[in-house]
C-alpha cells in the first residue's frame, strides 16, 4: 500500500494527507490489543487528562511503549508504515522515533489545542511524518484537524496544554500560535472521515489539533512517529515531552540518532537481534 505520487506530491506541499488501508485488519487488531494493555497497564510516561469519574469523561495519553508491547512493535516495525515514510519523506533511511497512544471516552468535550509536536521535541530536521491510526470509526467532524502548509514554518510556541505556560522554549523567543478558532474560514483545515486500517499523515511541524468526542463515540487512536535521515539530536535544557533522559551524554546535539531508541525500521531492522532492547528513560 505504497503512496501514490500524488499522495507524495500532497504531503510535501502541505504537510498532511490521508492514506486509505494501509493497514492490515490483523495490525489494526494487534493495536487494539496494544491500546487495552495501555488502558489497564498504563506506562510511567501515561497522562491521565480525564478519569471518567463523575461526569464521565476519559482521555488517557501514553508514550514510548513499543518497548514493552510486542504488538505495538510488530506494528510499527514490519506495517507498511515504514515504507510510506521513506517514500512521504524522500529519506533512504527511516528510524522510529516513538509511539503515543490517545485513548477518549464518549462524551468528553475537552479538544486537543491546536499546537505543533517538533518544538516540543529534541530533534531537529525535516524528514519527519506522523501516522495517526484510527482504531474506530471517526466521522470528519470529530477527526484530527491540521493547518496545511503550516511544515514550512516557523516554528510556534510550544505550551503546556494544561495552563497555556510555556515550559519549554523561554517566553517570547518564537512566535504565537494565531487564534484559529477565532476565525477557522481564514485557515486551510483539512480534516477527514476515518476508518481503521486507514492513517492520517502528517509533518511534525504541521500545526494541528484534535475535537473531543460525542457521548456514543469512543475515540481510540496510535500514532506513530518516524524521521528520516537528516533529523539529528537537539539537546535541550529541560525535559522534553516525551522525554529521552537516556541521550544526555550519549548524543550530543547535531548527532544522527544512532541509538537503540531510534531503530532503523527502513530498509529492513538493522539493529542485530543480539542487541538488547533499551529501556524506556523516564
Amino acid at each position: 500500500m505504497a503512496p501514490t505520487e500524488q499522495e507524495i506530491r500532497t504531503f510535501r506541499r502541505d504537510g498532511v494527507v490521508v492514506l486509505r488501508g494501509v493497514l492490515a485488519g490483523h495490525e489494526v487488531d494487534a493495536l487494539r490489543g496494544a491500546v487495552a494493555e495501555v488502558v489497564a497497564r498504563p506506562g510511567p510516561l501515561a497522562v491521565q487528562v480525564s478519569d471518567g469519574g463523575d461526569d464521565g469523561d476519559f482521555f488517557l495519553e501514553d508514550f514510548r511503549r513499543w518497548q514493552d508491547l510486542p504488538s505495538l512493535e510488530a506494528v510499527a516495525r514490519e506495517s507498511a508504515l515504514p515504507a510510506a515514510a521513506a517514500a512521504l519523506t524522500g529519506s533512504p533511511m527511516v528510524r522510529l522515533f516513538h509511539d503515543h497512544v490517545l485513548v477518549r471516552g464518549g462524551g468528553t468535550p475537552k479538544r486537543t489545542p491546536w499546537h505543533q509536536d517538533q518544538p516540543y521535541y529534541d530533534i531537529d530536521g525535516s524528514q519527519t511524518v506522523s501516522f495517526w491510526l484510527p482504531l474506530d470509526s471517526v466521522p470528519v467532524d470529530e477527526s484530527l484537524q491540521v493547518v496545511a502548509g503550516t511544515h514550512l514554518g516557523p516554528w510556534l510556541m510550544p505550551r503546556t496544554f494544561r495552563d497555556g505556560a510555556a515550559r519549554w522554549f523561554p517566553e517570547g523567543s518564537l512566535a504565537e500560535l494565531p487564534d484559529i478558532d477565532a476565525d477557522p474560514a481564514a485557515f486551510d483545515l483539512r480534516s477527514f472521515s476515518v476508518q481503521p486500517g486507514d492513517a492520517v499523515c502528517f509533518d511534525f511541524l504541521s500545526v494541528h489539533g484534535a475535537p473531543g468526542t460525542s457521548d456514543d463515540r469512543p475515540r481510540r487512536i496510535v500514532s506513530l512517529r518516524y524521521v528520516g535521515d537528516d533529523v539529528v539530536r537537539a539537546a535541550r535544557p529541560w525535559r522534553t515531552s516525551p522525554p529521552f533522559p537516556e541521550l544526555v551524554g550519549v548524543l550530543a546535539d547535531g548527532e544522527p540518532l544512532d541509538h537503540p531508541a531510534f531503530p532503523v525500521v527502513w530498509p529492513g531492522d538493522r539493529l542485530p537481534s543480539s542487541t538488547p532492547r533499551p529501556e524506556c528513560g523516564r
